[in-house]
């Protein structure tokens, strides 16, 4: 829709503020984020994709999760009880 209006306006932001207040939003900031995610999804703009950034976070929240066998049951506490912390370097 902001492409569509852009020629009557004199920037994109102008372009931008009306569709958001034909809208009825608020804010054109939106209107803005929607327009810039819009051209990186269409490949027009550098950046990374909603599609991209959904397999990123599917990722990220696989390897936060610690299958139960793998799991510490001594809860941090065996990394104490095996003396491999740092001498005391104080004299």
């Amino acid at each position: 829709m902001v492409a569509e209006v852009r020629p009557d306006h004199e920037t994109e932001w102008a372009a931008t503020n009306a569709v958001a207040s034909k809208l009825g939003i608020g804010a054109a900031e939106t209107v803005r984020q929607w327009v810039r995610r819009d051209q990186i999804d269409s490949g027009s703009r550098p950046g990374t994709t909603t599609e991209e950034s959904a397999q990123f976070k599917a990722l990220n929240e696989g390897s936060r999760r610690v299958p139960a066998g793998e799991r510490d049951p001594q809860g941090g506490l065996a990394f104490l009880r095996g003396r491999t912390r740092p001498a005391d370097l104080r004299s």
